[in-house]
């Protein structure tokens, strides 16, 4: 977590905004899900919180609700099977109500903030379109960051790939 410990070291003012929801402790065990294959759930809400409320804040918007919901949206301790076997719908419906009933037990939530975990999906589902910029915001950084988390290890190991191409090619016309 070098991300969040720089975060920590460096811009209190985020930090003053979400610190209480972090000592929640049903929170902090999404710590513990695997999230887009390579990261986990705690770690992707957190890059969607910090990327959405610096945005937010260039854009002198609601920073708060932002950096808060941002790192609520995905507050669901329930795995795909999981949801499924609910039958109340996809994944991709579901957990968003799941995330804004699991974020109200914990903190109030104003009607903006609903809006932002309810609708960070709304691509993927039939919840309609979100009501403010402040929802589009996260909704977008949310694909933003799942593209980056799933791509990285992808580009990693496609180097040491290449690499290895390179070094076979050149021991063949060597």
């Amino acid at each position: 977590m070098e991300f969040v410990q720089s975060i920590w070291e460096q811009d209190l003012e985020y930090v003053a905004l979400i610190n209480d929801l972090l000592e929640n402790e049903d929170l902090l065990k999404l710590e513990t899900i695997t999230h887009h294959h390579y990261t986990t759930r705690l770690t992707h809400s957190l890059f969607v919180s910090y990327v959405s409320y610096r945005i937010a804040k260039k854009m002198n918007l609601n920073v708060r609700a932002v950096a808060r919901a941002g790192l609520l949206h995905d507050f669901f301790h329930e795995g795909r099977e999981e949801i499924a076997a609910m039958e109340l719908g996809s994944h991709n419906c579901v957990h968003p109500k799941i995330a804004v009933e699991n974020a109200a037990k914990i903190t109030p939530l104003s009607e903006l903030e609903k809006d932002i975990i309810l609708k960070h999906m709304f691509l993927c589902s039939k919840v309609g379109l979100p009501r403010y910029k402040e929802s589009m915001i996260v909704t977008c950084v949310d694909k933003y960051c799942a593209i980056s988390e799933v791509s990285q290890p992808l580009r990693e190991k496609t180097k040491v790939k290449m690499a290895n191409l390179i070094s076979r090619i050149r021991l063949v016309h060597a």
